[in-house]
């Protein structure tokens, strides 16, 4: 008789994981349906690709190397260095965020009231901005792991409004990420295309976290102006990507965007978890974000993390992403030309207001001297181009 109930018990299981491997097959369709497919952008020789979703049900696959195509859109008129500046060598940006004590940002600085230094070496700066209206490119990362699954509804209702308060001449571009990345949309400042994207959004799969961000981070080099930042929304811990995370910091370093994040859950809870396909089960795990890895890259950017760790709190979530917005117009952008730039390497850098030492600065951790990826692109379709 209980051997009988036993192995009952065991054909329900077995049934219950062939719906649920069924549904994540599902799921995964949904998300990557009509793709075309590009290069993996961290250079892999696997064979691996990223996935883009078109609107008919042709797939192109580009040789290797080879980005895929943005349509040129036009732009805001935006104040950057001279050509002659920004050619020369040794010159870096960082972008600057000056909060009072109470956390409100202060934007009525001007170019006398700051110092830079280089490894402790005083810098006088070459260019100056404050960044009030200006247009950013930003890259939007969304986890859309089997952990999500709850989460995600609400996630997406956030990011709508994060895009809706972004200025109307900001290049956005859509990740989708598990098992590895998807890139739902390309660079457009038509911002209705991205939201449209939002629906896409299917939770299933494992957490390529790392993968996903230098994926990000290569995307966003290619953005047409010379501020650039990513938003990571996730709810764990990295379990699937081929990468690691020095590999990132060192991109991250290299390329100085902004790296903001948004953690989902609690980064103190113990506990395992097991999965099965697209699912996972037991231990707490799904409410574990690492919080640790997300806080050294904003740390390293100039950026800052969110951790909401009330599963479920969309007030909170939607709170962080509106506080992300609006600090990208509440900062400023600082130009120095690094001493000895022939020796090339990174350099320590700090910015300070001396007079106001209450304020709070913050700002990327170094520039590596050598490699300027902020113009890599050019400086953009919508940009002026002082001589």
């Amino acid at each position: 008789m209980d051997g009988s109930r036993g192995g009952t018990k065991r054909a329900a299981w077995a049934i219950a994981v062939a719906v649920m491997a069924l549904s994540a097959a599902g799921l995964a369709r949904a998300q990557n349906a009509s793709p075309m497919l590009i290069p993996n952008q961290r250079g892999n020789q696997s064979g691996e690709v990223l996935e883009i979703p078109r609107s008919n049900n042709q797939t192109k696959i580009l040789p290797p190397g080879v980005p895929p195509e943005l349509a040129p859109q036009p732009g805001a008129e935006v104040e950057i260095p001279s050509r002659q500046l920004r050619t020369q060598p040794g010159y870096a940006q960082v972008t600057v965020t000056v909060t009072n004590s109470s956390g409100v940002h202060i934007t009525d600085l001007t170019q006398k009231d700051f110092e830079v230094y280089e490894d402790n070496q005083r810098r006088p700066t070459a260019f100056f901005r404050r960044d009030t209206n200006t247009p950013v490119s930003v890259g939007i990362l969304v986890d859309t792991s089997g952990s999500m699954d709850t989460k995600i509804p609400q996630a997406r209702l956030a990011i709508s409004n994060f895009v809706r308060d972004l200025n109307p001449q900001d290049d956005v571009f859509l990740f989708a990420f598990s098992d590895r990345p998807f890139l739902l949309q390309p660079f457009t400042t038509n911002h209705d295309a991205v939201l449209s994207r939002l629906a896409l959004l299917h939770a299933f799969g494992r957490t390529a976290l790392y993968d996903v961000i230098l994926d990000g981070l290569i995307m966003v080099s290619r953005g047409r102006y010379d501020k650039k930042a990513l938003l990571v929304v996730t709810d764990g811990m990295d379990t699937a990507s081929a990468s690691e995370l020095q590999q990132v910091v060192l991109q991250a370093r290299r390329q100085g965007v902004l790296i903001y994040s948004i953690g989902i859950g609690n980064p103190n809870t113990p506990g395992t978890s097991i999965s099965i396909g697209a699912f996972i089960f037991g231990g707490s795990d799904l409410d574990r974000v690492d919080a640790q890895v997300l806080q050294t890259l904003s740390a390293e950017t100039g950026a800052k993390t969110f951790i909401v760790s009330q599963v479920g709190d969309g007030d909170l979530l939607n709170a962080a992403c509106e506080a992300i917005s609006n600090e990208l117009r509440e900062q400023y952008t600082l130009g120095f030309v690094s001493a000895d730039p022939s020796a090339g390497g990174y350099r320590g850098v700090k910015v300070e207001i001396p007079s106001r030492p209450d304020l709070r600065v913050r700002v990327r951790k170094g520039v590596t001297v050598g490699h300027n990826p902020t113009y890599a692109a050019g400086s953009g379709s919508g940009s002026s181009d002082p001589p």
